[in-house]
């Protein structure tokens, strides 16, 4: 039999500190991140779709307008400007020719790479303050609160 949590009821109110500090550092992160891009040639969209293609490969404007909350037109468009700037290249699947699949272009790679190195650099010397031990608990605990949000969010796409 699995283990059962034992929890006590939450706080109201940490509850509501807790979602404001993780929207406020969502602010500062995505702040500070449009602040580096300024030193490259793409817009937040364009690094937003760089990302997704970074982070799960190749994949067609279908699924990367899905990812990105975007009409598929808008995506297309958004495409558009990035394969004339090399970041990105349509390639049709190999197991369906009708199938255009965006697939990553090493310029688009070295940006993103850029762009996350300085964001974990600004990161770093934030964190440069807090003790060893606070930097694992907090390592722990957001991995803890992401897995539970991706597991939480699975149940939602089951009904």
């Amino acid at each position: 039999m699995p283990e059962q949590k034992h929890v006590e009821k939450i706080d109201e109110v940490q509850v509501e500190h807790i979602e404001k500090s993780l929207r406020m550092i969502a602010d500062i992160v995505k702040q500070k991140g449009r602040e580096i891009l300024n030193e490259f040639p793409i817009t937040p969209p364009q690094f937003i779709a760089l990302q997704w293609l970074h982070e799960f490969g190749d994949m067609t404007i279908g699924e990367l307008s899905s990812k990105m909350y975007l009409a598929c037109s808008t995506t297309t468009d958004l495409v558009d400007r990035m394969e004339k700037n090399e970041l990105v290249e349509r390639v049709k699947d190999s197991k369906d020719r009708r199938v255009v699949r965006i697939h990553l272009l090493d310029k688009g790679t070295t940006i993103i790479r850029e762009v996350i190195n300085q964001r974990q650099g600004y990161l770093q010397g934030v964190l440069e303050d807090f003790s060893r031990e606070d930097v694992d608990i907090l390592e722990k605990n957001l991995r803890y609160l992401y897995d539970e949000m991706k597991r939480d969010a699975k149940s939602w796409k089951s009904f």
